[in-house]
């Protein structure tokens, strides 16, 4: 057996109490960024990621999981929406580790969408501890870091920690052009968008896409691969938008348990743009249209 799945048995053993034997697991496909498993002795299963130690720059695949696995506590403290509980996370070498409990996920039922809804308008309405957007430890979006330096006011927030990092991020990478005066004009008058509009710092999942969400054998739905932090809760509507987008019945849920602000549509735009950008460092070029497209929409918008 290889040393990492010596430490992780030997690491839950200690923490459940139970040893596990014999260990068998298998791979279960996983994204870009990890690899993921199934870990059971017969009588019990883990779910486990696994990176290397130096995949994730400057944060680091342990600090990566750290991250997750705090963020994962702080939504199960919320008692809003399910998620796995995290376990065990560490490294052995190189190689960084995850453990979470291990959800059965089934085809999504016909009130999925919309208990979805209505427990995602819950979580938002749990609010940051000190008032201030934020959170009290950095996370990444993806394997990109992000940043959750506390602030007071979410527009100085959104404008540095979110679009001016990534922006910075992809001219490393030598993506410019004209999109990056766009990007510079909507980052300087941000404010417009927020006249009439001082946002909550609301708990957010922080990447909601169709692929970060499931369904229990009952219906009931489950979050997970978070990117946590206080915020505006539209930014977390608007991801939910990209990449395909929810059921209608999830946002009639969500409407009718905690409406959005009438300025939602103008914002949309902007709250779409930070991913769009990280999707751009992350997987190259061809994100760059839907960037430079996204952008004409904020401009528009201001």
């Amino acid at each position: 057996m290889q040393p990492v799945w010596q430490a992780i048995a030997q690491r839950l053993c200690e923490v459940t109490g139970d040893p596990l034997q014999p260990l068998q697991y298998h791979s279960i496909g996983g994204g870009s960024i990890n690899a993921t498993y199934r870990l059971s002795d017969g009588r019990q299963a883990f779910f486990v990621k696994l990176a290397r130690g130096g995949s994730c720059g400057a944060i680091g695949a342990l600090e990566m999981f750290a991250a997750e696995a705090a963020g994962l506590q702080t939504l199960a403290a919320a008692d809003a929406i399910r998620v796995p509980q995290p376990l065990i996370w560490g490294s052995i070498g190189e190689q960084a580790y995850l453990v979470l409990e291990y959800l059965e996920l089934s085809s999504p039922r016909a009130h999925t969408a919309s208990l979805l809804g209505s427990q995602l308008a819950q979580l938002h309405r749990t609010l940051s501890p000190n008032g201030c957007y934020g959170w009290e430890r950095n996370n990444t979006i993806g394997s990109t870091p992000q940043i959750n330096l506390w602030k007071q006011d979410w527009v100085e927030f959104y404008r540095e920690h979110r679009l001016l990092y990534q922006v910075k991020l992809a001219c490393q990478q030598g993506y410019r052009g004209q999109w990056v005066t766009g990007a510079e004009r909507v980052m300087a008058e941000l404010e417009t968008l927020f006249q009439d509009y001082k946002p909550d710092p609301a708990l957010l999942h922080g990447d909601l896409w169709g692929g970060n969400y499931g369904a229990l054998a009952d219906g009931s739905p489950v979050i997970f691969d978070p990117a946590l932090y206080y915020g505006d809760r539209e930014t977390d509507l608007a991801m939910t938008e990209l990449f395909g987008g929810f059921p209608a019945e999830f946002y009639r849920a969500y409407q009718q348990a905690y409406p959005l602000h009438p300025g939602y549509s103008r914002r949309k735009p902007l709250y779409q743009l930070y991913h769009l950008l990280n999707h751009l460092n992350l997987f190259g070029g061809g994100y760059l249209g839907s960037v430079s497209q996204t952008l004409e929409q904020c401009l528009r918008a201001l």
